[in-house]
């Protein structure tokens, strides 16, 4: 499957989430809630939680959460090396099943890079 761009992802997920979150089922309000919540800084800081989120999406396989947090990771200012770190983790968990999201995780991760070194959204 070829890789979708960083633009692509934030318009497919901006599209989902807008009428996921229309929806007037109290569980799945109540899933998406907890799940902002997760990510605010407490015991850990917040920023550091996307650094888990991603090495979790890494080791669950999640293209789309790995697209996520590592947008998040990028706009909380870790570094490449630091986030690089953070992947390494989830392929020691996860093992060789994880290379092809590994390959992904950097080609997004390239993209939000020279995005922040042009000035833009992430």
């Amino acid at each position: 499957m070829p890789h979708r761009s960083v633009e692509q992802f934030r318009r497919d997920r901006a599209a989902g989430q807008e009428r996921v979150l229309a929806t007037e089922h109290l569980g799945i309000k109540r899933f998406f809630a907890l799940d902002s919540g997760a990510y605010r800084d407490g015991a850990l800081p917040g920023r550091t939680k996307e650094l888990l989120g991603l090495a979790a999406s890494m080791v669950l396989r999640c293209n789309d959460c790995i697209d996520y947090h590592l947008e998040q990771a990028v706009k909380c200012g870790w570094t490449e090396a630091e986030i690089e770190d953070a992947m390494n983790v989830a392929l020691v968990v996860g093992g060789s099943i994880v290379i092809p999201h590994l390959r992904h995780a950097r080609l997004t991760l390239d993209e939000l890079l020279e995005e922040r070194r042009r000035g833009g959204e992430a």
